[in-house]
C-alpha cells in the first residue's frame, strides 16, 4: 500500500481524498496558493506546500510545481482529484517518469478517451453502442452542413476536445446551421486550443445516465451501476442520484456490460465513468441508449455511487494504483436503497447564479446524512475558482425517502452573508416532475421561472424575526397586514421594510434562525437566508423609501453621485450609484421631490443602512 500520497488538488475533493487517506494510515500532503494559505484541506493534510499565486495557472495548474513539491516532501505517489490535472495525459506521464505512483489510469488511456470523436469510432470497434453522426476528419463548414442535413435537425454540434458544456451548440433549423458552427468553433478553440467538432443527431427527450466503472493491473473491469445525472442546468449536472429512475434488470445489464466492453477497449485502470445519453421518450430501453465520452478521473457525484453500494471508491483508486486487485468481483457488488446528491454553490439564483464571495459568517448545512465540503464558518470564497462549496448527499431505502430527505436538509440550510443556490435546490426537488421521476436534461432550462426561490421570507417568519428583535414586547407579535398601534422599521438585506406592532395576540412561530449582531437576526426558510436588523421603531413610520430616506442596501463604495443637495428629483431618477460585491447598484428618488439631505460622497465607503439621502415631497422649481 502506499505509504505518502500528496493531493493535487484543493477544496472538498482534497478533504474527500484526505479522509480515506488519514484511515488507511497513509501520509498526506497538500498543495494551496496564495488564496488557499488558511484552507481546511491544508489545516487537514499531515503536510502542505506553497505552488504559487491564486490564479490556477500559476499554481494548480502548474505541473512542475507539483512534481517538485511531490519529491520535496518525499511523497510516494500523486492524486489528482478531478479537474485541474485530472485528465491531463501528459501531466500523468511525467509524474511517472519522475519516478512516483499516478493515482489515475494509463496515460494511454487517458488520450485515447480525450477526443470525442476518436472515442466514439474506439467505442464503435468494441461493439458500444453511439449516437448517430458525423465524426469525419472534413471540417470544411459547406461539408459539415451537409452531414448535419443528412442527419436530420434537430442537430447537436460538439467541439472533439470539449467538456462541461464549453464548444456545444443545439441547431434547429438549416439555415441556423453556418452561424452556430462558427460560434462553437471559436469558443472551442478560446477553451481547448482545438476548433474541430463533430455532429450529433439531437436526442428529443435526453436523459444523461453514465456507469462507474474500475480496472486494475492484473486485468480485471468491474461496474458498479449506473448514476442518473439528467437534472442539468446549461450542461451542468445540478441533482445526481444512482440507481437511475426506471431502469429495469434486462437494460442495466446493457449499459452497464456495454461500459466494462469501453472500459477493456482501452486497457482502463482506475476509476472511469462511461457517459450514456438516453432517449427516454419510451422510458429507458437498451435500443435507445448511446455511448458519450468517457471522463477518465473520479467524477464529482462519485459518493452516490459509494452509497448505495457501501464501497470507498477512493480506496479503490488507493489500493489499485498499490498494484492491488479490485478489492471486490462483480457478483460480490449489488445495489442498496437509493442516493442522491447536490452540488451547493455560491450563487445567487435571483440575480442570475451569479458567483457569490467573501466570508461565511455562517456556514450551517443542518442535519444532513453526508457532506463533503472543503469550506467551514469563517472561510473565505474567493473568486479564483469553482464556487460550489459542498457536496450534500442523502440516502434512503427509496428515491422518494432519499429526496425527501435531501429536499429538507436543503431547506434548513443557513450560509450568510455569501448567497447559495440551496433555495433553488429545494424547488428542483419539490417540482412535480422531478419528484414523479419524469426526467430530461431538458427539465430545468423549461421551468426556471418556477424553481427561483422566493424573494423575502414569508410573513409567519418575517413576524417571528422581527418579534426577536423586539425583546420585552410580551407574547404579542408583529403582523405585517393588520392594524398598528406602533410601526417598526427594519431592514431586510439592508432594503428598509415596515413591520405593524400589536400589543397582543398570539405568537407567531418561525424561521429565525439566531442573531450575527446585537440588533439583528438571520431568517432561514426554504434553503433562502435574510438578513433582519433594527433600525429604529417610532410612532409612525420613517427612514425608509417610504418617507424619503436613502440607505445603503449593503457596505460598499460610492462611485457616483449624479445630484447635489436642494435639487429638485423625479421619481425613478438616479440619485447616486454603489459599487459592492464588483457589481454597481443605481440608487434612485421613491416620488417627485426635493434633495433635503446628501450625505454620499463620492469616492466614500458605506456601510449597510447608513443614510445616503433624504427625498422631501414638495414643490419642484
Amino acid at each position: 500500500m502506499i505509504q505518502s500520497l500528496l493531493i493535487a488538488n484543493r477544496g472538498e475533493i482534497a478533504c474527500r481524498i484526505i479522509r480515506t487517506a488519514r484511515r488507511l494510515g497513509i501520509r498526506t500532503v497538500a498543495v494551496y496558493s496564495d488564496a488557499d494559505a488558511r484552507a481546511l484541506h491544508v489545516r487537514q493534510a499531515d503536510q502542505a506546500v506553497h505552488i504559487g499565486p491564486s490564479p490556477v495557472l500559476e499554481s494548480y495548474l502548474v505541473g512542475e510545481k507539483i512534481i517538485a513539491a511531490a519529491k520535496e516532501t518525499g511523497a510516494q505517489a500523486i492524486h489528482p482529484g478531478y479537474g485541474f490535472l485530472s485528465e491531463n495525459a501528459e501531466f500523468a506521464q511525467a509524474v511517472i517518469d519522475a519516478g512516483l505512483i499516478w493515482v489515475g489510469p494509463n496515460p494511454a488511456s487517458i488520450t485515447a478517451m480525450g477526443l470525442k470523436d476518436a472515442a466514439k469510432k474506439l467505442m464503435q470497434d468494441a461493439g458500444v453502442p453511439t449516437t448517430p453522426g458525423y465524426l469525419g476528419e472534413d471540417q470544411r463548414p459547406d461539408h459539415l452542413k451537409q452531414q448535419a442535413d443528412a442527419i436530420g435537425y434537430p442537430v447537436l454540434i460538439k467541439a472533439v476536445a470539449g467538456g462541461g458544456g464549453k464548444g456545444m451548440r443545439k441547431v434547429d433549423a438549416e439555415g441556423d446551421f453556418l452561424d452556430a458552427l462558427a460560434s462553437c468553433q471559436r469558443e472551442a478553440a478560446s477553451s481547448f486550443g482545438n476548433d474541430q467538432v463533430l455532429l450529433e443527431k439531437w436526442v428529443t427527450n435526453p436523459r444523461h445516465i453514465e456507469v462507474q466503472v474500475f480496472g486494475d493491473t492484473h486485468g480485471n473491469v468491474v461496474h458498479l451501476f449506473e448514476r442518473d445525472c439528467s437534472l442539468q442546468r446549461r450542461h451542468q449536472k445540478v441533482i445526481e442520484e444512482a440507481p437511475a429512475p426506471g431502469m429495469d434488470a434486462e437494460t442495466r445489464e446493457a449499459i452497464c456490460q456495454a461500459a466494462v466492453r469501453a472500459a477493456k477497449a482501452v486497457d482502463y485502470v482506475g476509476a472511469g465513468t462511461i457517459e450514456f445519453i438516453a432517449d427516454g421518450s419510451e422510458g429507458l430501453r437498451a435500443d435507445r441508449i448511446w455511448f458519450m465520452e468517457m471522463n477518465t478521473r473520479l467524477q464529482v457525484e462519485h459518493p452516490v455511487t459509494e452509497e448505495i453500494t457501501g464501497q470507498d471508491l477512493v480506496e479503490w483508486q488507493l489500493r489499485v494504483a498499490s498494484g492491488e486487485p479490485l478489492p471486490k468481483r462483480q457478483d460480490d457488488l449489488s445495489i442498496n436503497g437509493w442516493a442522491m446528491e447536490t452540488r451547493l454553490y455560491a450563487e445567487d439564483a435571483l440575480k442570475g447564479f451569479l458567483p457569490s464571495i467573501g466570508l461565511l459568517d455562517t456556514f450551517d448545512l443542518g442535519d444532513a446524512y453526508r457532506i463533503d465540503t472543503g469550506v467551514e464558518e469563517g472561510a473565505e470564497i474567493s473568486p479564483f475558482y469553482d464556487p460550489m462549496i459542498a457536496k450534500v448527499i442523502a440516502w434512503g431505502a427509496d428515491r422518494d425517502a432519499a429526496r425527501r430527505s435531501l429536499a429538507a436538509t436543503l431547506a434548513d440550510t443557513a450560509v450568510w452573508p455569501v448567497k447559495t443556490n440551496a433555495g433553488f435546490l429545494v424547488k428542483a426537488l419539490e417540482h412535480p416532475a422531478f419528484a414523479g421521476a419524469i426526467l430530461d436534461t431538458g427539465l430545468i432550462g423549461r421551468e426556471g421561472d418556477a424553481l427561483m426561490p422566493p424573494e423575502r421570507p414569508s410573513a409567519e417568519a418575517l413576524a417571528d424575526a422581527a418579534q426577536a428583535l423586539m425583546p420585552g414586547r410580551g407574547t404579542g407579535g408583529f403582523r405585517l397586514n393588520a392594524p398598528p398601534k406602533r410601526e417598526a422599521l427594519f431592514l431586510l438585506d439592508g432594503q428598509p421594510l415596515t413591520v405593524d406592532w400589536r400589543d397582543s395576540g398570539d405568537a407567531v412561530d418561525g424561521d429565525a434562525v439566531g442573531g450575527d449582531g446585537e440588533d439583528a437576526v438571520l431568517i432561514a426558510e426554504d434553503g433562502q437566508v435574510w438578513r433582519l436588523s433594527q433600525w429604529r421603531v417610532e410612532g409612525s413610520v420613517g427612514g425608509g423609501a417610504s418617507d424619503g430616506a436613502i440607505l445603503s442596501p449593503m457596505p460598499g463604495r460610492i462611485i457616483a453621485v449624479a445630484v447635489t443637495a436642494g435639487e429638485s428629483v423625479t421619481k425613478g431618477q438616479k440619485l447616486l450609484t454603489l459599487e459592492a460585491m464588483k457589481m454597481e447598484h443605481s440608487l434612485v428618488a421613491p416620488f417627485d421631490g426635493i434633495v433635503a439631505e446628501l450625505k454620499a460622497a463620492e469616492g466614500g465607503q458605506v456601510s449597510e443602512g447608513a443614510l445616503l439621502a433624504k427625498i422631501e415631497k414638495g414643490d419642484q422649481a
